[in-house]
């Protein structure tokens, strides 16, 4: 089996592939846009949902609101209204720039030993008090480094 080419930033990705990279199902998805109005996708013949990269964004600064700033929908749906969607996805992007991200090191060429270098040091951070989801965010950013890493290597 072919492994399939890397999309590019600005293509449109189907509900499968949004719900994959936030780490929620589809349903939740579909939930979200009866609430958000901000959440629009082309729909396509059949009722196909495409998202923009500007639908991704919003996305994931509402997953933000809720799992990670502990808002209700209707919270959230205030948060939007006020704040507006601009301004929430610049304070957003600022926050996943400005975080700080475990480096791997340069000597490790094995996937395994990488993986357990990332389980330990996850396991002291969350041990010295380190807030638990910006070290489950930096492990996140781990892996995918090393599954990218896969790809091109294959």
């Amino acid at each position: 089996m072919t492994p399939r080419a890397e999309k590019s930033p600005n293509a449109f990705r189907t509900i499968s592939e949004v719900a994959n990279s936030m780490g929620v199902p589809q349903h939740v998805l579909r939930f979200w846009e009866s609430k958000f109005s901000q959440i629009c996708p082309m729909k396509r013949g059949g009722g196909r949902r495409y998202y923009r990269p500007e639908d991704v964004e919003i996305i994931e600064a509402i997953r933000n609101l809720l799992h990670e700033d502990g808002y209700t929908i209707k919270g959230a749906q205030k948060y939007l209204k006020e704040h507006g969607v601009k301004n929430i996805l610049q304070t957003f992007n600022a926050k996943v720039e400005n975080e700080p991200v475990l480096e791997l090191p340069d000597m490790e060429t094995d996937y395994e030993s990488q993986i357990l270098n990332i389980t330990k040091k996850s396991t002291q951070l969350m041990n010295e008090g380190a807030n638990t989801v910006n070290s489950l965010k930096k492990i996140r950013i781990r892996l995918e480094k090393i599954r990218t890493s896969l790809k091109i290597k294959d």
